[in-house]
């Protein structure tokens, strides 16, 4: 193993909710009279935190989003999520893998620490990430495509930023962790390849994964 610690993305990397979620702020922003599709929200929105949402709302129409906006779409996005979430196919082999070679892993999300326990529970993957190794970014001041969240993470690990690798699905993350002076491998199952510019190398299937790391 070339790294000392594997940090993963959550959304689209771990747990399959990019497409539910997206689905659902689209249709949410629309009905708050911002007209935006399934693709202007993965474009626009795919690995970034929900201040992301504000700000460009405002910075487009000069309007705020109401107050209730995060509640409301939490509330509609875990619901979904409790119908429909799956864990991403292959990513327990991947843990398991990780865990059986003794290689330390995180989990880096621009999510909630509540949107990552409820999509944990649904998928089972909460079996794999206790507290100490999951951040958020909750926990820093800037969301990616800043590095604050993939450095903090390094650092709560004990690990120096040059000796961890990034699995990313979004441009993003991908920014972030070349920001962070970390190797990202990207993930293609959602975005093509060129938008993943800076990752070091691609993959489309998890089962891929193992042997990049290596």
């Amino acid at each position: 193993m070339n790294y000392d610690l594997v940090i993963f993305d959550n959304d689209g990397v771990l747990v399959d909710s990019e497409p539910v979620a997206n689905t659902i702020l689209a249709g949410y922003l629309t009905e708050l009279g911002h007209p935006t599709s399934y693709e202007d929200s993965l474009r626009d929105y795919m690995g970034a935190a929900v201040h992301r949402v504000h700000d460009l709302v405002l910075e487009r129409t000069g309007q705020r989003l109401p107050e209730e906006f995060d509640q409301t779409l939490n509330a509609r996005t875990f619901a979904a999520f409790e119908r429909e979430l799956q864990a991403v196919d292959g990513v327990t082999e991947v843990l398991g893998k990780l865990t059986a070679d003794g290689v330390p892993y995180c989990l880096a999300s621009s999510g909630s620490h509540e949107r990552i326990r409820v999509g944990h529970r649904k998928t089972g993957l909460d079996l794999w990430f206790h507290d100490e190794i999951i951040f958020s970014a909750q926990d820093v001041g800037r969301g990616k495509p800043a590095p604050d969240l993939f450095l903090y993470a390094a650092e709560r690990m004990g690990v120096a930023p040059e000796r961890c690798v990034v699995v990313e699905d979004s441009a993003l993350g991908v920014a972030a962790a070349v920001a962070a002076g970390m190797d990202v491998y990207g993930f293609t199952a959602m975005t093509p390849a060129g938008k993943l510019a800076g990752a070091k190398g691609w993959f489309s299937s998890m089962a891929e994964l193992p042997a990049l790391l290596a």
